[in-house]
């Protein structure tokens, strides 16, 4: 599907599911971020807000992008309504032809997964080199297939996190892997079901 395609497709998915006054950060986010020092952040994907207004809490200056222009107003209303803001900026933005301009101290990547056609390897590895020196790039990605989720293909193999970050191919010297693992939780998804889950997480940080 072409451009125009894939954002009515997500404008769909958003505007079709409930919105959630207060809806809550990914737990990979909240593990990994708590006790960092705010400053620039970069969430891609933003969704219906739930890091992005997290981190605006917890004092982070949030720009928050989707290709979904009903996400990014949803999530415009939702900064207003809790006097955040300030601090966060929603802009929508197609990773697919470009990247989100500016430096950042973390850069967010919370399951972008898409059935549309993203080259998620140089969205990654675009977003490791907006890292400033000591910046965080964290991807979460599925590791196993949730009852809920739009891929039920048994055939499919998500790539481990090692892999992913062997893809984005960066220097050893300038960026170094602080994470890569699969731990699991209960995660319910948008119908309210409950199930056992994988994440594949990465963590990379800039050190030059």
């Amino acid at each position: 599907m072409d451009t125009i395609d894939t954002a009515a497709f997500w404008d769909g998915v958003y505007a079709d599911r409930p919105q959630v006054d207060a809806p809550q950060p990914n737990a990979r986010l909240t593990e990994t971020v708590a006790g960092l020092p705010p400053g620039d952040a970069l969430d891609l994907g933003c969704g219906n807000g739930g890091d992005a207004l997290w981190l605006a809490r917890q004092g982070w200056h949030v720009t928050a992008v989707d290709i979904s222009a009903v996400a990014v107003a949803q999530l415009a209303v939702l900064a207003r309504s809790h006097n955040l803001s300030d601090h966060v900026t929603p802009m929508r933005a197609d990773l697919h032809t470009s990247f989100p301009p500016g430096a950042f101290d973390l850069i967010c990547a919370h399951y972008l997964h898409t059935p549309f056609d993203l080259d998620r390897t140089t969205v990654l590895r675009s977003a490791a080199y907006a890292l400033r020196p000591g910046g965080r790039l964290l991807v979460v990605d599925h590791g196993s297939t949730a009852p809920w989720s739009w891929n039920q293909d048994p055939a499919t193999r998500p790539p481990e996190p090692r892999e992913v970050a062997a893809e984005m191919a960066l220097a050893p010297e300038t960026w170094t892997v602080e994470r890569a693992d699969a731990p699991r939780r209960i995660a319910t998804g948008p119908d309210g079901r409950t199930a056992e889950v994988t994440d594949h997480v990465i963590l990379i940080r800039r050190t030059g």
